[in-house]
């Protein structure tokens, strides 16, 4: 069997990968540029559905922000400063963030954005995605005959 090669379908390729690469390593907004935090994350693959989870510690279920398309997870909010300065009296050093943050994940797949689940426990958001039927091609049967020969 004879494969044809199309340069321009591998290149495409390769651009959609290094897109995907720049939008999860690079600022994601403003807020992030600035000293906002990126929550840790990971995405799984289980069969009828994916699911997305987020590490979000010491974040009230309220402060947080998430909208959904058939292609895409957007996920917003806010960890409050628990003290009123870094040089508060008694802190040697602080490792944690706080503030405002926004992640926008391009999902591999489409999923059925209406029926997504959301459950917040211990600081982790687990959002349960169910993917969308896929369109399957079916065969056209095509009714006619050859025209009469002259």
């Amino acid at each position: 069997m004879l494969v044809r090669w199309q340069p321009f379908q591998e290149m495409e390729e390769v651009r959609r990968q290094f897109d995907r690469l720049f939008r999860e390593f690079a600022p994601l907004d403003q807020e992030t540029a600035k000293g906002g935090w990126i929550p840790a994350s990971e995405l799984r693959d289980d069969g009828d559905y994916l699911t997305l989870r987020l590490t979000l510690p010491e974040i009230e279920a309220k402060d947080l922000d998430i909208q959904v398309t058939k292609d895409s997870i957007s996920v917003a909010g806010e960890r409050h400063v628990e003290r009123k300065e870094e040089s508060e009296k008694g802190y040697y050093w602080s490792e944690m963030s706080y503030g405002k943050f926004h992640r926008v994940f391009a999902l591999p797949v489409a999923i059925e954005h209406e029926q997504v689940k959301a459950e917040y426990t211990n600081g982790i958001l687990t959002l349960t995605l169910p993917k969308a039927n896929e369109v399957k091609a079916f065969k056209v049967n095509v009714t006619g005959e050859l025209p009469a020969a002259s």
